[in-house]
């Protein structure tokens, strides 16, 4: 039961049995096979099938929720959770951004705390951390906020409101951020990416069509195009920021200000291990400072 367990999982984070069987490494016969003898354990479907279309039914959400419940019981079974936890290994995904600013400082204060456990950073996409969370196959994950509802097994703590920002090079002059949104070469955040989207919305929103030059995910990368004179961009000052870097000054966009927010996301800690807890109020306590 276990092992369909887990191929439910893939198959709801992938969305397809043929998706999920190539994450997984099993053909998609194998994965309808397995989904059928849970279905058959269970008594009632657990998938409304429409054509090539597939999606979880009412009592197939419920039963994803507890089988993610389950799974990670099962992964912890003969690990310590009583915060001595030598064998206790914390995994926890983070955007580019936190791994440069909140992270470290947790995390040294946490070998203080407890010198024996272990932890691993998982780096990503703020959507592909989310799924690992939901999936169960990591502790916790720093991403940005979703532009929807977390499942309710899920729960979020927000830690910095980050404002977004018109950069641009020294070379560009004035502080009118519509005309030189109007005017100038646009290097875009990559829309795949949560504070892409809210990139899109907002140029939507103020009926702007940029000159789009290129389009990135990786907001360094961005930043030194700026730099570079290749365009302008609108990106976060994000936590823990300094200043800008030599060739780049920001304008601010005033009552038009949008902004990312960042969090922790982790399911409820009941099923979580006392190491988990305390790095994520480590991380916590470090936002507030």
């Amino acid at each position: 039961m276990i092992k369909e367990l887990k191929t439910l999982i893939a198959v709801a984070r992938e969305g397809t049995f043929a998706a999920a069987g190539n994450k997984i490494g099993l053909t998609q016969a194998a994965v309808s096979a397995q989904m059928q003898r849970l279905e058959s354990e269970i008594g009632q479907p657990l998938f409304e099938r429409d054509g090539r279309t597939l999606r979880l039914n009412s009592i197939g959400r419920d039963v994803l929720a507890q089988a993610q419940e389950l799974i990670l019981r099962y992964d912890n079974l003969g690990r310590t959770t009583d915060g001595l936890g030598t064998t206790r290994l914390i995994t926890i995904g983070a955007i580019a951004s936190m791994q440069r600013s909140l992270l470290p400082g947790a995390l040294a204060a946490f070998y203080q705390k407890i010198p024996d456990c272990r932890t691993r950073v998982i780096p990503g996409l703020s959507m592909e951390l989310l799924n690992l969370v939901d999936a169960g196959e990591i502790d916790l994950a720093a991403v940005i906020r979703p532009p929807f509802s977390l499942q309710r097994d899920l729960h979020w703590t927000t830690l910095a409101s980050e404002p977004f920002r018109l950069i641009v090079p020294n070379t560009v002059k004035g502080d009118d951020w519509q005309e030189i949104l109007s005017t100038h070469p646009f290097i875009r955040y990559d829309r795949a990416s949560y504070g892409g989207r809210q990139v899109d919305r907002f140029l939507r929103s103020k009926l702007f069509t940029p000159n789009e030059r290129c389009e990135v995910d990786e907001l360094d990368a961005i930043v030194k195009l700026v730099a570079n004179d290749v365009g302008i961009a609108l990106v976060p000052e994000t936590s823990g920021h300094q200043q800008w870097p030599t060739g780049v000054r920001a304008i601010q966009l005033g009552e038009h200000t949008f902004h990312r927010d960042i969090g922790l996301v982790h399911r409820a800690w009941k099923t979580s291990s006392e190491p988990a807890r305390q790095l994520a109020e480590l991380i916590m306590n470090g936002a507030k400072s």
